[in-house]
């Protein structure tokens, strides 16, 4: 043997040596880890460095999710992935059958289906990151025939197929992380505090919660307020970490949640505050507690002997959450008003039969009056347009839901004996039959708050299954008049509306379903109008916004004096601008068309879904075209949709094929006129839920417009009686934009998301 071929032996040798030791450090050090975390994160990049490969994931069985979890480092932040244990990514088939994978390029969806039909690779990471992932070597890491997780290497270093040799280097460190990671989950299930999670994360050291236990006692405060002020542990970690130990549920204070009347009777504010628990709801017959140790035993046994059921789910909550449940149920809507709870108290039912207990509970008892005055005043406090009362037969009792921002949110649930002396209260105050149960009754309530402001309430009342009756009431609040510049047009609409507005004479129609803003908008158009060489009639059902200038009546069909009576009185009062509230037949329709053919501005409201649909309708109704052409300035169509939080909307960098849904919405080719390209400069903003939005990520509304301009080649088709789709293609041929794209610039310019104009609008 030459010298030479020595010479490569031993370096070959050395290199092997250099290898094993380098093998033998990182075994030490992960046999040496304190926690999952550090070998996840800290250890990483040892492990990376006996590979050939240039990137290297982890990952740890999560056998009650059945999920593989791995921990990237992101700035100073520490992120969670988790990948089902399945055949649908590389890691969880991994997982899912423990047999080791060499590919060669994970884009290759031929190579990957002869692995399996199933197996898909997920390329979201590298759209995000640039980076481009192409060979794929995982094996599974496992201990004594138990899945312990997942080692995966990406990316053999100068190209090419991960070598037979590679695979079984990394099944070695496999079975050193296998011992590792066994020994961590055996050290995890000895340790018997609620905070185990935190360690087994990294978010703490052994030390630090040792020394925790005595500084938070000495400061009076409990551990979970001391962690998360001395050591920034956030309320979602400690959430975890409570589930994790007490398997029980992690609730979160949330404003919206309903309070639970027939569950407080007899329950002091008092006692609750001082023993921790207070309970939630009743869902399928079983009661729901916050608490704050489900492991009480005698506690649990003290609550079920209260609450008269073993019936009991016991969630863990944090002492602070706890007790602003407990200020929340029991809450006064005045100093000198007391809770519901308090109210409901007082009556002191006794559980007998319905007939009997509708007796005892009358509409002229001052509680129920003081109930149903405090949930007009809730509503009123919190915005709502629409109070709901549900009477429901089948669970036994009256949910009260209020329409905040144009959502349902559920304010209370009331006991079912309260159901028909709540109704007759709300009868009495709106001047209707209170022995008739069998029809729908309208009517209203003129309301007066405890400041001296009065509101209006629409109310109608409807009999519903099972003998009982609905109410719903439109909160009528007297508003102040928005202007052109806060409605949130385009650049291209507000231009177009205001020389709309300049004309001397013509129609101008603002179309849209119940409660889409058309009164706001016209009110904003008359304010910009409104000089005083100008005489403005409004007829309105009922008058919501008052201005001055204006000359307001409010119509009365009842006694005859309805929109088309109203608009006729008016041309005899010699007008220069008319509004009227509604255009809902026939004479209506044809008077208005009169009138601005003879030299008056004619504003009114339709309920179509678009601009060019208006059209047809009012044909349809039997107006004359020619006329109706001539007459025609213009039409605005709107919608209103729910806007972002402005205190906590959060910044994002989509999917490319969430760009490709806008695109597609919008339309590809008219897309293109916005200049705006897919690459990493590319942000939008989606919810978050914060205090301040009621942790919904959406507070407040703005109008989504479609504003179709009579122009000449419009009236020519008014006159032909052309089809929707004829109008349409020639007004956006001619500037106009759907309400739908109108939606999409607003999701392009952060105030709201993709899914909220998707509510409203169609294509």
């Amino acid at each position: 043997m030459s010298a030479e071929l020595r010479r490569e032996e031993v370096l070959e040798l050395e290199e092997q040596l250099a290898l094993r030791n380098k093998l033998l450090n990182i075994t030490n050090r992960i046999h040496a880890a304190q926690n999952v975390k550090q070998i996840l994160v800290d250890l990483k990049d040892g492990i990376l460095s006996l590979m050939n490969a240039h990137a290297i994931t982890i990952y740890v069985a999560d056998d009650i999710k059945r999920e593989v979890y791995s921990m990237v480092l992101s700035g100073t932040k520490l992120h969670e992935i988790r990948v089902p244990t399945d055949n649908s990514s590389i890691a969880g088939y991994v997982a899912n059958t423990k047999k080791a994978v060499n590919i060669s390029d994970a884009y290759d969806e031929k190579e990957l289906k002869t692995i399996d039909p199933e197996l898909r690779f997920d390329s979201s990471w590298d759209r995000r990151s640039g980076f481009r992932t192409k060979q794929v070597l995982a094996v599974p890491i496992i201990y004594e025939q138990n899945l312990m997780g997942v080692i995966q290497i990406i990316n053999r270093k100068g190209g090419g197929s991960f070598s037979g040799e590679d695979r079984s280097f990394l099944e070695e460190i496999a079975g050193v992380l296998g011992v590792a990671l066994y020994n961590q989950r055996r050290v995890a299930r000895r340790r018997k505090t609620r905070f185990d999670l935190l360690l087994n994360k990294g978010l703490l050291s052994e030390r630090e919660l040792e020394n925790s236990w005595q500084e938070a006692r000495k400061s009076g405060e409990s551990m979970e307020e001391f962690l998360m002020k001395k050591y920034r542990i956030s309320k979602e970690d400690l959430g975890q970490s409570l589930e994790d130990f007490y398997r029980a549920k992690f609730v979160e204070f949330d404003e919206k949640q309903p309070t639970p009347e027939g569950l407080l009777t007899n329950l002091r504010q008092e006692y609750l505050r001082r023993e921790l628990w207070v309970p939630l709801e009743k869902v399928d017959g079983k009661v729901r507690v916050l608490v704050d140790d489900p492991d009480n035993i005698l506690k649990r046994d003290t609550i079920e002997s209260l609450l008269k059921t073993k019936t009991i789910e016991c969630c863990v909550g944090l002492k602070d959450d706890i007790l602003k449940y407990i200020n929340h149920f029991y809450r006064p809507s005045g100093s000198a008003e007391e809770s519901i709870a308090e109210m409901l108290g007082r009556l002191e039912l006794t559980e007998e039969k319905e007939e009997e207990e509708e007796e005892q509970v009358s509409e002229a008892d001052s509680v129920i009056m003081q109930l149903v005055n405090k949930i007009i005043n809730d509503a009123n406090a919190r915005r709502a347009s629409d109070i709901h009362i549900e009477p429901n037969v089948q669970k036994k009792t009256v949910g009260v839901r209020f329409r905040v921002d144009g959502d349902c949110i559920q304010y209370m649930t009331l006991p079912y004996s309260y159901r028909a002396a709540t109704v007759s209260r709300l009868k009495i105050m709106s001047n209707l039959d209170i022995t008739e149960r069998r029809l729908p009754q309208d009517g209203k309530i003129r309301f007066k708050r405890p400041g001296g402001d009065e509101i209006e309430l629409r109310v109608a009342t409807i009999p519903t299954q099972g003998g009982v009756e609905d109410v719903v009431m439109r909160i009528l609040a007297k508003g102040e008049t928005m202007t052109l510049e806060q409605m949130g047009m385009s650049p291209r609409n507000y231009s177009e509306f205001l020389k709309i507005l300049a004309k001397p004479y013509g129609i101008v129609l603002v179309v849209g379903p119940t409660g889409s803003g058309k009164t706001t908008t016209l009110h904003a158009a008359l304010h910009h109008i409104n000089t005083p060489d100008m005489k403005i009639w409004t007829a309105e059902d009922p008058v919501e916004i008052t201005q001055e200038g204006l000359r307001q009546v409010q119509v009365n069909p009842k006694i005859g004096f309805d929109f088309s009576a109203a608009m006729r009185s008016f041309l005899r009062a010699d007008p220069d601008v008319i509004m009227v509230g509604e255009m809902r037949d026939f004479e209506t329709a044809k008077t208005g068309v009169e009138a601005s053919l003879t030299g008056h501005l004619v504003f009114s409201t339709l309920h179509t879904n678009s601009a060019p649909e208006t059209v047809v309708r009012l044909l349809d109704m039997g107006i004359d075209p020619f006329n109706f052409a001539d007459s025609l300035l213009g039409i605005l169509a709107q919608r209103l949709v729910r806007t972002l939080c402005k205190n906590c909307k959060e910044r994002y960098h989509p999917e490319e094929v969430e760009f490709e849904e806008i695109v597609h919405h919008y339309g590809p080719e008219l897309f293109k006129e916005l200049n705006i390209e897919y690459n990493n400069d590319f942000f939008l903003y989606r919810p978050k839920g914060c205090s301040q939005c009621n942790n919904t990520g959406y507070r407040g509304r703005m109008g989504v417009h479609e504003l179709l301009v009579a122009s000449d080649d419009i009236k020519r088709l008014v006159a032909r009686k052309e089809s929707v789709e004829k109008l349409r293609d020639t007004a956006i041929a001619e500037g106009m934009r759907t309400l739908l794209q109108d939606g999409i610039w607003k999701v392009l310019g952060g105030h709201t998301d993709l899914k909220q104009v998707l509510s409203v609008c169609m294509k």
